[in-house]
């Protein structure tokens, strides 16, 4: 066990906990999962088929009809038993877990992964985005059966050198290439120096919640229970695992979230009618080369059967919209289509494709939040608009797991 360390804060933000890994033996490719939130039917069959121990059998869970058991009183039960056959295995002590993401040919992320305290809103950690309403009772019945952290949340550090504090050296202790080609590893940080250095950093600024909105407030949500049912005592359910990175160019990867449009009353001319507030340009019509010109230029456009146009907002439109984000300047024009359903996409293409196909009027495709958008939001501590950004890729379920006893 490492010793007590000294801080400014009574107690660490962040810590460091003895984490549940896969057993070496097993091919991690196989049994790592997206996040519950990304996964379709036909993609969660996928995966459960791929291994008996694929991470999505509990992350995701259908009820077991043979025993007679609920979705989470199955997934508690298989948890269970990958624990009790040494499926997964227990670091024999605490430990953060340096987690790196890289994109062939592209981006890298890295972070790490600890405990991080479940703190009432009004304190340091900051949500990033307004939310969508979504059914939370899911993630905690399968909190409260499973009793571990599944899958972390995702926290951007506004502290400066938090990167440096544990940079990974030599072999990751696991790693796996999931099926878009992104290679994910995990170093695991025992030595007592490292563990006071990403602490102290973590603990020195706020941290923003960059993703899995839902799941903090759910951790906040089990932890008020378990306070009330144990007399206020402090236990594993004060703190929710999470991926902390730095909030800093060359450390995260910002894309964009795109819109279509559908449902729209007849007659309505969307390029007449975005021209309230932007300036647009007709670029052409809609072909796929020049779909995807003005799509990987980063460019705002509107994309319709008709044709494609250029929108550049017009100075009035920032005031309007008050803010600079293009989501909050797109929603004026979307607020004026009473009855038309908006639905956000993150890749161009399937958002074209939709559009080509006859299943939307239009996609508008908007640009990439930057890091200094992000940061500048954080420290005014204002929420952005939903969907307003994409990080990517996405941290696999299935690299680590927390236990939360009691």
């Amino acid at each position: 066990m490492v010793a007590p360390l000294c801080y400014a804060r009574p107690v660490p933000r962040f810590r460091p906990f003895a984490g549940l890994r896969y057993d070496s033996s097993i091919a991690l490719d196989k049994v790592i999962a997206p996040p519950y939130d990304v996964v379709g039917p036909d993609e969660r069959a996928e995966l459960a088929a791929r291994h008996p121990a694929n991470a999505i059998h509990v992350e995701l869970p259908v009820p077991d009809t043979r025993e007679g058991l609920d979705k989470y009183a199955s997934a508690a039960r298989i948890f269970a038993a990958w624990r009790r056959d040494g499926v997964l295995v227990a670091e024999p002590w605490a430990a953060f877990y340096a987690y790196r993401m890289t994109v062939p040919g592209g981006s890298v992320t890295t972070g790490v992964i600890g405990a991080l305290e479940c703190e009432a809103p009004g304190g340091e950690i900051l949500p990033h985005e307004q939310t969508i309403p979504k059914d939370r009772s899911d993630r905690l019945d399968l909190l409260r059966a499973c009793h571990a952290n599944l899958s972390p949340i995702w926290g951007l550090s506004l502290a400066r050198g938090l990167a440096t504090a544990y940079e990974p050296e030599g072999s990751p202790r696991a790693q796996a290439v999931d099926d878009d080609g992104v290679t994910h590893a995990l170093w695991v940080l025992d030595a007592p120096g490292v563990m006071e250095e990403i602490m102290r950093a973590v603990d020195g600024a706020p941290v923003v919640i960059a993703d899995g909105h839902h799941r903090y407030e759910t951790a906040l949500t089990y932890q008020a229970e378990r306070r009330a049912a144990r007399g206020g005592e402090p236990g594993d359910y004060d703190l929710v695992m999470a991926f902390v990175v730095e909030l800093s160019e060359g450390q995260l990867s910002v894309g964009p979230i795109h819109r279509t449009i559908s449902g729209m009353d007849p007659g309505v001319d969307l390029a007449e009618l975005f021209s309230r507030w932007f300036d647009t340009v007709h670029a052409g019509p809609t072909e796929e080369h020049l779909v995807g010109a003005v799509a990987e230029s980063g460019a705002l456009a509107l994309v319709t059967g008709g044709g494609v146009w250029l929108l550049t907002p017009r100075e009035q439109t920032y005031a309007e919209a008050g803010s600079d984000l293009d989501s909050s300047l797109v929603a004026l024009a979307t607020a004026a289509l009473p009855g038309a359903e908006v639905r956000y996409v993150h890749d161009w293409r399937s958002a074209v494709s939709a559009v080509t196909a006859g299943g939307v009027e239009a996609a508008v495709l908007l640009r990439p939040v930057t890091v200094d958008q992000i940061s500048d939001w954080a420290h005014s501590r204002q929420r952005m608009p939903p969907k307003s950004t994409y990080f990517y890729p996405k941290p696999r379920t299935g690299m680590v797991f927390r236990t939360v006893e009691g």
